[in-house]
């Protein structure tokens, strides 16, 4: 199922879009964390100058996990002046040591954004990230790590894995993780962690996705340690030694077979497993194919590159594109004035799939990506509209698209193509969405601005976003005012 969202995002015209939205969340020095260039890296800490260039656009520059990239992605980026963090070695609610934090470090998350560092920090530079990170919390001055004592581990046989299953159902991890491990007939479906984030229960057929990696000892120390911040709790005092080592190998029966082992047939097999599987709850699929998908472009941006989240799909981010013109991205929600409240499903589809909006007039292939959603199956398209019919409505008011006449056009197209001239592309919010979040709350309507918020549109960000139309690709991105 996955596989529609990579040709989505990176289908013909949706590569164009999702570069450009990278580039301005994450390319402009200033604007995403990394050392301001008053500052040289010389007269920074180490740690500091890594974590500013390589941490701070997800986990924030203060370290509270709020970073620009944060709003976008699920699971959260950890906010580190908590102290508390999931992947440890040490008893529940307890500090992680500084073991614990390089294993993170170096091998990443499995099944989050978190990559591995282990090629690019190591030695002293693992050493320096470390000590910075800790001192985001005062815990670790105050407390020290309660390491747990592994107790010998039960080797994996029919026995064990069978006295396993009968611990999970003890246990009632069915209720979070399914009867089968992935989810089936699980009652606690709407899981919040210490933040308020949303988050998933871990589908325990796929243990590629365990953060924690999955050997039955790092299965083990989930059960022993629990995972702080969430609803995953340490079973000391509820399940023996034996019985949590029992639990673990079970786990790992669990495991099926990863895509990239399958054969033909039994990739055949997968995914039309999966597509049923998708039919079954189409709002929960759409769900999945817009948060991973539309987000990023349809949602309102504060002036400093950060999502608001109370402006989620509501619209509001500007592609600058000349000399094909000015688009700002719809909103989404169903408010029944600026969203698509009134609009049919089959408008819907047309607007996604064909690029013809309600007044017949037609959208180009790119910033919006319609002509790869048009590839897409008809029951991801439905499931997509299905979702966008249950997001709450949020009054944001976007202006229509701004196109050139055909004399620039055409003039426009022939500086490019024969003259070889380089025209930047620039993207930023409508305005500065931060300022209105009391609008979205209950306020004064969402869809006026206030006298501020009027002074900083069409370019509350102070340095927009440049890219080159010769070449998207290349490096080659600008920091201009306004």
């Amino acid at each position: 199922m996955k596989r529609w969202f990579v040709y989505f995002l990176f289908g013909t015209a949706g590569a164009a879009a999702a570069f450009l939205l990278y580039f301005w969340m994450g390319a402009l020095s200033p604007l995403n964390g990394s050392p301001n260039p008053n500052q040289s890296e010389q007269s920074m800490p180490l740690g500091k100058a890594i974590y500013q260039a390589k941490c701070a656009t997800c986990h924030g520059a203060s370290g509270k996990g709020d970073g620009k990239a944060a709003p976008l992605l699920n699971p959260a980026p950890r906010d580190f002046t908590s102290g508390m963090y999931k992947i440890r070695t040490t008893e529940s609610g307890s500090i992680p040591t500084d073991d614990d934090l390089a294993r993170s470090i170096t091998y990443g998350l499995y099944g989050s954004a978190m990559p591995d560092w282990g090629p690019f920090l190591h030695g002293d530079s693992l050493k320096a990230i470390i000590a910075y990170i800790k001192s985001f919390s005062p815990r670790f001055e105050k407390e020290k790590p309660r390491v747990v004592d592994i107790s010998s581990p039960v080797p994996s046989s029919a026995s064990s894995v069978a006295n396993g299953k009968r611990v999970y159902a003890k246990l009632q991890c069915a209720s979070c993780h399914g009867t089968d491990g992935k989810g089936t007939d699980a009652t606690a479906t709407d899981l919040i962690d210490d933040w308020g984030n949303e988050i998933t229960a871990a589908n325990l057929t796929e243990p590629w996705t365990f953060k924690g990696r999955s050997t039955a000892r790092d299965i083990y120390l989930r059960f022993r340690t629990g995972m702080n911040g969430t609803p995953m709790p340490s079973y000391v005092g509820s399940a023996s030694e034996k019985e949590m080592w029992n639990l673990a190998n079970y786990v790992v029966s669990l495991a099926r077979k990863p895509v990239w082992a399958m054969n033909a047939e039994e990739l055949k097999a997968f995914y039309s497993a999966a597509d049923a599987e998708a039919k079954k709850n189409p709002v929960e699929r759409g769900k999945y194919l817009v948060e991973s998908s539309c987000e990023g472009c349809h949602s309102g941006y504060s002036a400093d590159g950060k999502v608001v989240p109370e402006f989620k799909l509501a619209g509001g981010l500007v592609f600058d594109i000349y000399p094909f013109g000015k688009f700002t991205s719809f909103n989404l929600t169903s408010d029944k004035e600026t969203g698509l409240g009134n609009w049919t499903d089959a408008e819907i589809k047309r607007a996604i799939t064909q690029g013809i909006q309600r007044d017949g007039s037609r959208l180009l292939p790119f910033p919006m990506p319609w002509t790869s959603i048009a590839q897409m199956p008809d029951d991801d398209v439905n499931a997509i509209i299905a979702y966008l019919r249950t997001v709450p409505p949020i009054r944001n008011e976007v202006p229509l698209p701004e196109k050139p006449n055909i004399f620039s056009y055409m003039w426009g197209k022939f500086e490019m193509l024969i003259l070889k001239k380089q025209y930047p592309g620039y993207i930023y919010p409508l305005k500065d969405f931060s300022k209105m979040e009391h609008d979205a709350k209950g306020g004064t309507d969402g869809g006026q601005d206030s006298e501020e918020s009027q002074n900083t549109s069409s370019g509350s960000l102070s340095t927009p976003l440049v890219v080159h139309n010769e070449n998207p690709f290349r490096n080659d991105v600008k920091e201009v005012q306004p």
